[in-house]
C-alpha cells in the first residue's frame, strides 16, 4: 500500500494494488482494439496509453470498480473513466457475433446441435409504473432477460438483446426466430421445459425440449431417461451463463436495457476471449 501526494488539509489518500485475475492475452486484445480506433478517429493521444486503459476498464468490468476510485488512483477523471469504460464497449460488442452468422460457423466447425437458454440479469428496482415489467415473478427479481445459444461444449456464440425481465423464453426466441436461423444452418438444439410448443414440427423438429409430467400423466421410465439424457447434455449452457456472469459489474446492473445489451455483447467477447486461451 502506498501514499500518494498529501493533500493541503492534511488528509492522505492511500493507493492499494488488486490482483486482476484475467489473461494478458485479453488485456492486449483491448489495447490493440483502442489503438485501431484511435488511428481510425485520427485521435493524436489519451492521458494514458492503451494499455494503462485496458486494464482500467477490465477491473471496473470484472471487480464493479467505482469509477471514481478507479480515476483517483490513476490521477484522473471519473468522467474520463465513464468515457474510457463506454468507449471500449462499444468496440468490443461491435465484435460479438451475429445470429445469422453464429449458427453457420458452428455447422461449418462439424457441430450438428447448440445449447438454448434464457437468464435473468438482476437490475435496481427503479420506481414507477414503467419497472413493472422488468419484475420476473419467476425469479422474484426485477432485471432483464437475455437469450443465448452456446455450442455443445457451453462456449457463448450469440445473445440476444436485453429484454423485460417477465418476457418469456418462447416469447424471446421467436422475436429473434431462432427455429428460421438454425433450419438455415441445419442445427438442432436442446433446450429446457420453458421452451416447450416453440417447436411444433413433430415429423422434423429442430429444438429438443424433453416431457412434463401432468396430473393424468405419469413419465414412464423411457421418458425419464430421455430427460436425464437430455439434462446431461444441456448442462454445459450452465457453465456457459457462468463464465459470463464472473463479470461482477452485472452482479446488479444500473443502466439502461440499450446499455446493457452492449455491454452484454462486449462481456461475450471478452469471456470466449478467456476461456479460448
Amino acid at each position: 500500500m502506498t501514499n500518494t501526494e498529501e493533500r493541503a488539509d492534511g488528509i492522505c489518500p492511500l493507493v492499494y494494488q488488486c490482483l486482476l485475475p484475467l489473461s494478458t492475452r485479453t488485456v492486449n486484445h483491448l489495447a490493440d482494439l483502442l489503438r485501431r480506433h484511435l488511428k481510425a478517429i485520427r485521435s493524436r493521444w489519451r492521458i494514458l496509453p492503451p494499455g494503462k486503459i485496458a486494464v482500467i476498464v477490465l477491473a471496473v468490468l470484472r471487480h464493479d470498480q467505482r469509477l471514481a476510485d478507479m480515476a483517483g488512483g490513476n490521477n484522473v477523471s471519473e468522467s474520463t473513466v465513464r468515457r474510457w469504460r463506454d468507449e471500449l464497449i462499444g468496440l468490443l460488442a461491435a465484435q460479438a457475433p451475429r445470429l445469422d452468422r453464429a449458427p453457420r460457423k458452428v455447422a461449418r466447425q462439424g457441430g450438428e446441435v447448440v445449447l438454448i437458454d434464457g437468464t435473468l440479469i438482476r437490475t435496481q428496482r427503479r420506481t414507477g409504473k414503467a419497472d413493472r415489467r422488468n419484475y420476473s415473478g419467476k425469479h422474484r427479481s426485477h432485471g432483464l432477460h437475455f437469450l443465448a445459444l452456446t455450442d455443445e461444449n457451453g462456449r457463448l456464440i450469440w445473445i440476444s438483446a436485453a429484454r423485460p425481465g417477465r418476457t418469456h423464453d418462447n416469447t424471446a426466441a421467436r422475436h429473434d426466430h431462432i427455429l428460421a436461423h438454425l433450419r438455415g444452418a441445419g442445427l438442432g438444439a436442446l433446450a429446457d421445459l420453458g421452451f416447450r410448443g416453440l417447436d411444433n414440427d413433430i415429423l422434423d423438429p429442430v429444438v429438443v425440449t424433453g416431457y412434463i409430467a401432468t396430473r393424468t400423466h405419469k413419465l414412464t421410465r423411457g421418458e425419464k431417461e430421455a430427460n436425464r439424457v437430455l439434462a446431461v447434455g444441456r448442462a454445459p449452457v450452465e457453465h456457459g451463463f457462468a463464465h459470463l456472469k464472473n463479470w461482477r459489474i452485472l452482479t446488479k446492473l444500473r443502466t439502461d436495457p440499450a446499455r446493457a445489451t452492449r455491454l452484454l455483447r462486449a462481456l461475450l467477447v471478452l469471456t470466449n476471449l478467456e476461456i479460448n486461451r
